[in-house]
Parts: structure tokens; C-alpha cells; sequence
């Protein structure tokens, strides 16, 4: 069976009080009540800056067994650094979201929209460098890696590492929309146009596509949305789970979003 976790960018909204979280709820506990809804995240918060390993450790048992964490690789080695000289980085990294423990899903190193095919060979370089059980995916946001037959053996290395590849569904960016996968996780970041119809057709074209490379071995599958000001994130996130759960049959929690005040039935115990 696909092992699926659909969640979004982050947990310390506070505009999600009354509608994800409970009124009232401090901000201390929004990501066990966000971990009763969802089942990841993206780690954006540490592409910023590292956490103290106490930070993560406690992130960590805030929430279940089957949540996971995806951390975003630093942003001074992927955009400041540029992936040269970023060993010492990378390795402060990699100590640092183990912290995560079991909970730690795949990191992912999004790559500046500068970052061309051109510099393949740095990015080969890096991915070489990186431990064998450090699961990583990447997102390519250059236009020219996504042009038949360019960049083969970038992504047969991917496939020969173990490293995945980052699917970014965008209206505006149709190329980044780019179906490879490398290995059997899927990692897929699925921007919306504030709940906009197209937005629904969208998530119930991947519904039936995960069904079909489920189908050829898909195993894993990570499912982020992000919306304008993540205002509208969890109508899309439920609405996805839904679809998923009746086409893939994966079984995951449907959020309770306050619709005349059900928010107000959760619990931390």
C-alpha cells in the first residue's frame, strides 16, 4: 500500500486559530493540534537557521509516530554557497534535523532559479559528497534543466544515489511540472491560486496519476500545499486527503476545520 502524508508549509499560523486550532489556542501548541490534522511538514522554518538539537527533539515528540518531517536544506548552502565549498554547512545540517529522529522524512535542497544545467557538475559533486542514508530530494527551478533530453545524467545519478526529484505543480510554471521521479518517493509541492476551480481539477488530476504510478511501484508519497499567504491551505489540504483516500485508499485523518465552530471539539489529550 502507498504510505502517503499530505501537509503544508508550516504550523505557526496564527490565522488558524478558530479554524484549524481551537480558539484560544496559545502558539506553544499549535503543532500538536497542526499533528492531529495533518500528517508532515515542511521544515521552511530551517532553511533560515538551525535550531538548537533541544528545539527539534521537542518538536519531535510533540507529535505521532507516523508524522514526518521534511526539512528544507539551508538557504547559505543552497542559494549563498551555491552547493561549492558547503561541506561544513552540510554536515551541521545533516547532525542537526537527525535530532528528528524516526519522525525526520526527506530533506530537500531547493536549487536557485540561477542554478542552470550549466552547473550540473557542482550539483553531481554535492550529491556524490552526501552520505548514502541521508534521504534528500531536489527541486530544479531553472528553466533549462526541463528540455527533452537535457540533463540526462544528472537525473541517472539521481536515480543511482538514491536522490529524488521535487515536483512543483504552479500555474505560472508549467516546466517545473516535469513527472520524473528517481526513486519510489514521490515529493510533490503544489502551489495554489486561493482555492480557484482549476486548483480542484488539479489535485484530482494527481489523484488519479498517483493511482497510476502506484500502480508501477510508487511506494512513498509526500504532499505539500502551499496557497497565497497560506490562507486558503487547509480547504485545499482536506479536499486533497479526501480525493486521496477514496481513489488511493490510503487512510489518512480527515482534518476537522471549524464550519460553525467544529475546531472546537479537538484536543491535545
Amino acid at each position: 500500500m502507498l504510505r502517503a502524508h499530505v501537509g503544508g508549509t508550516e504550523w505557526g499560523r496564527a490565522s488558524w486559530v478558530g479554524r484549524v486550532y481551537p480558539r484560544g489556542t496559545k502558539s506553544k501548541d499549535f503543532l500538536s493540534f497542526y499533528a492531529k490534522q495533518y500528517s508532515t511538514v515542511e521544515g521552511n522554518t530551517l532553511y533560515y537557521g538551525l535550531q538548537p538539537p533541544a528545539v527539534i527533539e521537542r518538536w519531535a515528540s510533540l507529535v505521532g509516530d507516523n508524522f514526518r518531517f521534511c526539512p528544507k536544506v539551508l538557504e547559505s548552502i543552497s542559494h549563498k554557497q551555491q552547493l561549492v565549498n558547503a561541506g561544513g554547512d552540510t554536515a551541521l545540517f545533516m547532525e542537526g534535523v537527525r535530532h528528528f529522529g524516526s519522525k525526520l522524512g526527506p530533506s530537500f535542497l531547493q536549487l536557485s532559479e540561477a542554478f542552470g544545467p550549466d552547473r550540473a557538475a557542482v550539483l553531481q559533486s554535492y550529491l556524490r559528497a552526501l552520505p548514502r542514508d541521508f534521504q534528500v530530494g531536489v527541486e530544479l527551478r531553472h528553466p533549462g534543466w526541463f528540455g527533452p533530453g537535457v540533463a540526462a545524467d544528472t537525473f541517472e545519478l539521481f536515480r543511482e544515489l538514491g536522490v529524488g526529484t521535487v515536483i512543483t505543480d504552479v500555474a505560472g510554471r508549467r516546466d517545473v511540472l516535469h513527472m520524473r521521479l528517481t526513486t519510489p518517493v514521490a515529493f510533490i509541492r503544489f502551489v495554489t491560486n486561493g482555492l480557484h476551480p482549476a486548483d480542484y481539477r488539479r489535485a484530482d488530476a494527481w489523484a488519479e496519476r498517483l493511482a497510476d504510478w502506484t500502480s508501477k511501484g510508487l511506494q512513498e508519497l509526500y504532499f505539500f500545499v502551499h496557497s497565497p499567504g497560506e490562507q486558503t491551505s487547509p480547504e485545499m489540504m482536506t479536499y486533497v486527503i479526501q480525493r486521496f483516500n477514496a481513489r488511493l485508499g490510503v487512510g489518512l485523518t480527515v482534518p476537522n476545520l471549524a464550519n460553525g465552530g467544529q475546531a472546537e471539539t479537538l484536543s491535545l489529550f
